[in-house]
């Protein structure tokens, strides 16, 4: 049921938010406060908090409450994203707000979204992404579209937090790839809106403050290295998720699609061997997700190296 807030745009009122939490820090009641305002209702949708996180989720109370579902464990950031939508589906809502749970908002960021949404002449518009302030303090390319007035431009794809998703489209284009887990989910989903002949745009000016990993810049001659410290997990599923997208999307004109995942794996296992902690489990895990996307092996990892345990 949508709600309005007094004041609030109609278009905004049309929003539901969708956060999905992993044990979330103190600050998320903070940034929740910034979100309500703006949308007609909150969706969280919880991956298996437990303890202080837990209880912190049970006590919030920003105006209107959210609602909360709580999965009991890790289902991925994919299922839970498909759980907060079909929710937001359900209550009648037109688009979702979707949104990490350490992302800060911008006190007017969607209604800046619903305006570059209204300003593109093409109706079929699955997802309208932001540009975001990289808290680690990675310097934005400033976009030359501005100089002539324009508030968006078309993109390949977008990243999960602070994209607004159609909702009238999600059920033509399909759900989020359960079995991708995390990572490159979002990805995958501009690309198979695009080739169902949707768009997929992005605002010009930052909406939000956001961080990728744990990113630290280095100086090694003369070039800026940047690196993001990601777990071993999660390099697994960038080199696994990676390699999928590239064997399902891949661009033949730039050579076979195995030599570029591959080029790309070794690239960042020298990021990884140079610049982070926990070198070897880094770049084993960086191996077996090459090497399982290679094969198609998908779904959680832990799973599946349980199963091999057991074999």
């Amino acid at each position: 049921m949508i709600d309005a807030t007094p004041g609030q745009p109609r278009a905004c009122r049309d929003v539901c938010a969708v956060v999905v939490t992993y044990h979330p820090d103190s600050g998320l009641p903070s940034r929740l406060s910034r979100i309500a305002p703006q949308v007609g209702a909150t969706v969280i949708v919880d991956n298996g908090s437990s303890g202080a996180s837990l209880h912190m989720l049970r006590e919030l109370s920003p105006a209107p409450p959210p609602t909360i579902i709580f999965n009991g464990e890790n289902l991925g950031v994919a299922k839970a994203l498909n759980i907060g939508v079909r929710r937001a589906l359900d209550d009648g809502f037109t688009w979702a707000l979707l949104l990490d749970q350490d992302t800060l908002v911008d006190p007017d960021m969607v209604e800046r979204l619903v305006a570059a949404r209204e300003s593109c002449p093409e109706h079929r518009v699955a997802v309208v992404g932001s540009r975001f302030r990289d808290t680690s303090g990675r310097s934005i390319d400033p976009c030359r579209l501005e100089a002539r007035g324009e508030q968006w431009e078309q993109v390949e794809s977008v990243i999960t937090s602070g994209s607004l998703l159609s909702l009238s489209a999600y059920p033509a284009i399909g759900p989020f790839r359960e079995d991708f887990f995390i990572d490159r989910v979002d990805t995958e989903y501009c690309y198979r809106a695009r080739a169902a002949g949707h768009w997929v745009i992005q605002t010009l000016q930052p909406l939000m403050s956001h961080t990728v990993g744990a990113s630290s810049s280095h100086r090694l001659f003369w070039a800026t290295n940047w690196t993001t410290h990601h777990s071993a997990d999660r390099r697994y599923y960038i080199a696994r998720n990676d390699t999928v997208l590239l064997r399902e999307y891949r661009n033949s004109s730039h050579g076979p699609w195995q030599l570029k995942s591959l080029v790309r794996c070794i690239r960042l296992c020298k990021r990884i061997a140079c610049f982070e902690r926990d070198k070897i489990s880094k770049i084993l895990a960086v191996g077996q997700g090459w090497w399982d996307g290679m094969r198609g092996r998908m779904g959680p990892r832990a799973l599946r190296s349980t199963r091999h345990r057991t074999l």
